[in-house]
């Protein structure tokens, strides 16, 4: 389904030693009243969503779904062949739904979801044929109770978070322990050696942060004073803890060290993500961003080193002097908090976009969030039944390593970089994009199935360049270095599982010539190998995609392109795909701006 990227998708790459409290909202803002073929489309949706749902309970419940919030995934047998026929079912009731529907914009919206079943069936099929189903169990529970337990979540439906952890653990009527499916879904196809073991790595990663996770979920559980959890609780531990040393004597020696995946399947993950273009293509053009960048950050470092008094002229140079004056861990979210506090009126002043008459929020990262989720990262507000809430970014200090422990990052805690990580999970990047969804009424359609990171990333990226401009000069020197960064990923990626380059030859660029930690390095390359393979690359090309089209519209309306109806425009859309995106900007936009006198 759909929504199980937005977690990998939105983050930079997805609390502080105790949780941060986020600031309440100034005003809650709530959603407009759809118009009427939104409302259509949404009735349409709920045919695929009420089909891809129980599979994926926690999702659907995070985004809003009523009637999910005490489900867990569906692991049981046969889990992937019914998950397909379910969808395939939906999909033909939409297939028959579109014969009879005569509005252009329903009509597209059920395309729309007609292409995504298409999609999650092969993505289905491909897993199937290639993968043993090895699961994280202690993430996937951490994350299922991690996204109900949240301030974002009504108390009312925070109330159903011992049923789903009863659940987890086979302690409610008719359930079996989630790691007890995981367990018997990887065994039953171990017989077939044609199936790809998962890598050395990954599973590595998930037996050092079991105790990370355990430790996590208690600690949300007594955040929010759920009563009469301790049975289930220590249930949950003892039953993890079981799983990690299957995992740890069963899995691990079989584990393969090889991380890539075959080229039918690294294809479809980059379709998924929504880089259409061949990856030797993307490769290309990565590289000759990645030159003129650096190119450009060495212009740079020398008048940012000579405004802050650094005796370097090498960018590289540069960003280590930078970083040493780091920002203590409990003062890092204030310091954010007054970046954010300056962004806003640049941005009206500025006349960039609309943005909402509110604060964003954002918070520190618990360490178990930074376990399942170790880079930067933005969670979305539900998309349904909103009635004010707002989404969150969210800043990890850490990322564990195989023995769950770690170095922290020294990337994001210095004060350049706050302006360039505000940008991008906040405003005007992800929470503009995500909180526009929802205040002017984006169909489910155009939000959670036509969901792909080139659309999502892509204007995260773009909001960064729309900033570049109005921020000091170190400042802008560090939104260089992450736009470098996003080069690497399109090069890095693709050249990894294609078997181009190793491990250890892209470390060093992330580390070297990017400037980044051993820690967020780390993070970047199990990203690119197990975590999420495919999806770096979105970022870049969806920058791209979008800087072609902002050019083709300035030249279509000289001088009556205006920036900011433009930039509102791309939002009103949601996150349409970048060829659709497109028609809707020539077709739409561009004439309404020229019959204006």
């Amino acid at each position: 389904m759909k929504p199980l990227v937005f977690a990998i998708a939105l983050a930079l790459s997805a609390p502080l030693p105790a949780l941060a409290q986020p600031a309440a909202p100034a005003a809650q803002a709530k959603p407009v009243a759809s118009p009427a073929w939104v409302e259509t489309s949404n009735r349409y949706a709920q045919i695929l969503l009420q089909a891809q749902a129980p599979f994926q309970p926690e999702y659907a419940s995070f985004f809003g779904i009523p009637g999910y919030d005490d489900q867990v995934a569906d692991l049981g047998p046969d889990n992937a062949k019914r998950y397909r026929e379910a969808t395939a079912k939906a999909k033909a009731e939409l297939q028959s739904k579109l014969q009879l529907e005569r509005d252009p914009n329903v009509r597209q919206d059920l395309e729309i979801m007609i292409a995504a079943a298409d999609e999650n069936i092969e993505g289905s099929e491909l897993n199937e044929k290639y993968l043993l189903p090895w699961s994280d169990a202690p993430q996937m529970v951490f994350n299922g109770m991690n996204g109900l337990l949240s301030d974002q979540t009504p108390a009312e439906r925070r109330a159903k978070a011992l049923d789903r952890l009863k659940r987890y653990v086979g302690l409610a009527p008719g359930s079996t322990a989630i790691a007890t499916l995981a367990q018997q879904r990887y065994e039953e196809k171990l017989a077939d050696g044609k199936l790809l073991q998962p890598t050395k790595l990954e599973v590595e990663r998930a037996v050092g942060n079991v105790d990370t996770y355990v430790s996590g979920v208690r600690d949300l559980f007594a955040k929010y004073k759920i009563a009469g959890a301790e049975e289930a609780l220590d249930a949950m531990g003892k039953q993890l803890k079981a799983y990690n040393e299957w995992t740890r004597s069963k899995v691990l020696p079989k584990a393969r060290t090889d991380t890539r995946l075959p080229p039918e399947l690294y294809a479809y993950q980059l379709k998924q993500y929504g880089i259409d273009i061949d990856p030797a293509l993307l490769m290309r053009r990565a590289q000759l961003e990645f030159m003129e960048t650096r190119a450009a950050m060495q212009q740079l470092a020398p008048l940012v080193a000579k405004s802050k008094g650094i005796a370097a002229t090498d960018y590289r140079d540069v960003i280590k002097a930078l970083k040493k004056d780091s920002i203590a861990n409990d003062k890092l979210e204030t310091y954010y908090r007054g970046i954010i506090d300056q962004i806003d009126p640049i941005i009206a002043r500025e006349k960039i976009v609309d943005v909402p008459n509110r604060p964003m929020q954002m918070r520190l990262g618990s360490p178990a969030e930074s376990a399942a989720q170790p880079a930067p990262h933005f969670l979305p507000a539900p998309l349904v039944g909103n009635t004010g809430q707002q989404g969150t970014f969210v800043l990890p200090l850490g990322n564990p390593d195989k023995d769950g422990k770690g170095k922290n990052y020294d990337d994001f805690n210095f004060d350049a970089v706050a302006w360039t990580l505000s940008a991008h999970e906040g405003r005007p990047g992800h929470e503009l994009q995500f909180t526009a969804m929802v205040e002017r009424g984006v169909s489910l359609a155009r939000s959670m199935f036509a969901f792909n990171s080139v659309n999502v990333e892509g204007w995260a990226l773009y909001a960064e360049a729309e900033m570049v401009p109005y921020e000091p000069l170190d400042g802008q020197l560090i939104a260089l270095q992450f736009r470098l960064l996003r080069a690497a990923r399109a090069m890095l990626d693709p050249s990894l599982n294609l078997g181009l380059t190793d491990r250890e030859r892209a470390r060093l660029v992330l580390e070297e010539d990017v400037g980044l930690s051993e820690p967020m390095a780390r993070q970047e390359l199990d990203r690119y190998t197990f975590n999420a393979p495919g999806q770096a690359g979105s970022y870049f090309y969806g920058y791209t995609r979008i800087l072609e089209l902002r050019m083709q519209t300035e030249l279509a309306l000289g001088k009556k392109f205006d920036r900011k109806a433009f930039n509102n425009f791309l939002l009103d859309q949601g996150l349409l795909p970048p060829d659709q995106l497109a028609k809707a900007v020539r077709e739409q936009f561009v004439p309404a701006q020229q019959a204006k006198k």
